[in-house]
């Protein structure tokens, strides 16, 4: 009994915080591309619309009309309505947001080894009990699968790597969190033409192979999920890059690089930490707002000039519908790449140009696009439309990347983790926002009479008008006043997370050894990667020529 509770303690040990403090030789570099494995996963639930039309057709005949919301939830006979699917995706997001506020400071306890395998169960897990709904067809447990199970799994497994690699890149936090939240935004590219092959593999007769396809994403998100969970590893507090000598000045992140720490129930009840909220709320709620009608706004908007004719959208045929649903497909692709690309430009630029001074630029540029956006539409300028979108959506992804660089610079890196899964309920309410006003605003002025190509210019106004608001809230944005740092007893005890053997080093070069590691690692993630652009690449190509 004494040995048998001896491994059970060295099983759960091996999650520990402590366990996973790198030694003198570790290649900060490795840690990346454990990130990326863990969104380019969870980043699936932006794909999931590809198993929408195909679920709601498994059955083959409709429930009738006057069917309750519990008739529907339960029923097996008749097929589930589009809308209600939807609600999927919304639990996605919600429970995203609720999750990483509810559990950030766990982060921060348990260390990101133990909470990434929590969310590789919950991810994975919450697919798996999808495919029995769907074996079962049994809405409600879809529901609680993939929405909400999936997306506590989605919550832990996006904050987990994040405060990881800002510890390990000071000198760059917006690019190491530009490199994982690109996966984030990665993941639909990669899944969902995987999960169409999949389902095309898996059909059977009149069966569209959906169960099947999630219980393979399932088995292998598992495994990159699992492999990116133990790759992770944590600095010694102190720890700083050899070769990285603070500069003096580095434009608005001067202050960082001697940022006092702030406790996280301290941090939210400052108001920077709102300030902040409000930064990506606005920025989320405007850019996913014109993610989501992007595609009917172009087909609406201009109509028969897709194809070379003078037709509006009222005078096209079924024939003509299809080809500029295709058209927009492709466009939907070239925003996903300027999506990921933007998490990644933006991001990095703010290591240079500063948090604040990026955010300004996004907020100011953004404004400008959503007006130039309504003269593409009068003037029937597909270019300049397709242009100014494509710009304003890398913004929203940038905004995402580069809030947990300006967390770090504002509040520490010792609790950024917590206070960054706190600042995500932004998402979740920017997930409700943004939609329902672009979709009530849409159909409005529809029941006012306007025409299809007329009724998006007072929404790309409301929209620019957030961006407005955003650019005042982060402009108001100061450093923390030093009263709100944490006490000498709080600082111990977050440190004592991070023990050490006091005769290590505190900087150190990457073992040779190494490298070989660190290449393997991102070709490893890389090809699925490259793969994914390439599909996307080929639809974008399409539309543009």
């Amino acid at each position: 009994m004494p040995q048998r509770n001896s491994t059970l303690a060295q099983g759960v040990a091996f999650f520990d915080k402590q366990r996973i403090i790198a030694r003198p030789g570790f290649n900060r570099w490795l840690v990346p591309p454990a990130a990326l494995a863990i969104h380019l996963c969870i980043g699936m639930a932006y794909g999931f619309s590809v198993f929408w039309l195909p679920m709601s057709q498994m059955v083959g005949q409709a429930c009738p009309a006057d069917d309750g919301v519990w008739q529907q939830l339960t029923t097996t006979d008749c097929d589930w309505r589009i809308s209600m699917l939807g609600w999927t995706y919304t639990l996605f997001f919600i429970f995203l947001g609720c999750s990483a506020a509810l559990w950030g400071q766990w982060l921060e306890k348990a260390g990101p080894r133990k909470v990434g395998m929590v969310a590789t169960c919950c991810w994975c897990g919450g697919l798996l009990l999808a495919a029995l709904a769907l074996y079962l067809h049994q809405l409600w447990l879809l529901w609680l699968g993939a929405g909400v199970i999936g997306g506590i799994g989605l919550g832990l497994g996006y904050i987990s790597p994040v405060s990881t690699l800002l510890r390990w890149f000071p000198d760059k936090r917006g690019m190491a969190a530009g490199m994982a939240i690109m996966g984030f935004g990665g993941g639909a590219m990669v899944g969902a033409p995987f999960a169409n092959a999949l389902m095309t593999f898996y059909a059977d007769g009149g069966a569209p192979g959906i169960w099947q396809t999630l219980l393979t994403l399932a088995g292998i998100y598992a495994v990159f999920m699992l492999g990116g969970t133990l790759c992770y590893r944590i600095p010694p507090i102190g720890w700083l890059p050899k070769s990285w000598p603070p500069p003096e000045s580095a434009g608005d992140n001067a202050a960082a690089q001697g940022a006092i720490q702030v406790h996280v129930a301290t941090a939210c009840r400052t108001r920077q930490f709102w300030l902040l909220w409000l930064v990506l709320c606005l920025n989320v709620s405007a850019g996913i707002g014109i993610l989501g009608m992007a595609s009917p706004m172009l087909q609406e908007v201009f109509a028969g000039r897709l194809l070379g004719l003078t037709l509006s959208w009222s005078q096209l045929d079924a024939i003509q519908l299809t080809s500029i649903a295709a058209i927009a497909a492709g466009f939907t692709g070239l925003l996903s790449l300027f999506n990921i690309g933007g998490r990644f430009f933006w991001a990095s630029l703010s290591d240079y140009a500063g948090r604040r001074i990026t955010f300004a630029i996004i907020f100011a540029l953004g404004g400008l696009l959503y007006l130039l956006t309504t003269l593409a539409s009068s003037s029937g300028s597909v270019i300049l439309f397709v242009t100014t979108l494509c710009i304003i959506i890398s913004m929203y992804g940038g905004g995402f990347a580069t809030i947990p660089a300006y967390l770090a610079d504002i509040f520490g890196t010792l609790m950024v983790g917590a206070i960054h899964g706190r600042l995500l309920t932004a998402w979740s309410a920017a997930g409700i926002l943004g939609p329902v006003l672009v979709n009530y605003l849409r159909e409005y002025q529809l029941a006012d009479g306007a025409a299809p190509a007329q009724v998006y210019t007072n929404t790309l106004y409301v929209l620019a008008a957030l961006l407005v608001l955003g650019f005042i809230c982060n402009l108001l944005v100061r450093p923390v006043s030093a009263r709100y740092a944490m006490s000498e007893q709080q600082l111990q005890q977050a440190a004592s997370a991070y023990r050490r053997d006091p005769a290590m080093p505190l900087a150190w070069d990457a073992d040779r050894s190494s490298y070989l590691w660190v290449a393997l690692s991102w070709l490893i993630v890389g090809l699925p990667l490259l793969w994914g652009v390439s599909v996307t690449l080929l639809q974008s190509t399409r539309f543009i020529l």
